[in-house]
């Protein structure tokens, strides 16, 4: 599973025009699911997501984490993160988990964040979607819960 994680002042995913999620202050995640993962993947990056340490503290150093700051999430899910462009022009998504099994997963990845007490917001899976943000430093984190990075 992976995750591009960016600390927001505010963001928004919109289908067809109509916003169907909208946060203030947090994270907007965007998730891809592998082929392979499972539910100890979105268990983990829940967790690490939900701890990661990028909030600012009263010395303007980043110390703290979402759940620190009470900020809520907006996750949408991307299988693009799987895109494998080593070779030729084109990305190969050969790597991506199959709709099925990566839209439980990205349910799961949502319904742990929200077990530990945020507020989550979430696009709509399968769809073409609008994503809008406005990202605070900034500050984006790449995340994968194989550490491939």
């Amino acid at each position: 599973m992976r995750a591009v994680v960016q600390r927001v002042k505010e963001a928004e995913v919109a289908v067809e025009g109509a916003v169907v999620g909208r946060i203030g202050p947090g994270l907007l995640v965007l998730l891809g699911v592998a082929a392979g993962d499972g539910p100890k993947d979105g268990e983990h990056l829940a967790e690490k997501v939900a701890n990661l340490r990028i909030f600012d503290d009263e010395r303007g150093q980043m110390n703290r984490s979402l759940l620190d700051v009470a900020g809520e999430i907006l996750v949408v899910s991307e299988f693009t993160l799987l895109g494998d462009a080593r070779r030729g022009r084109r990305p190969s998504y050969i790597d991506a988990a199959p709709p099925e099994e990566a839209k439980r997963l990205y349910e799961l990845f949502a319904a742990e964040v929200r077990g530990l007490g945020l507020r989550v917001e979430t696009g709509v899976f399968r769809s073409t979607m609008d994503v809008g943000l406005v990202n605070s430093g900034p500050v984006t984190i790449l995340l994968d819960s194989r550490k491939a990075f």
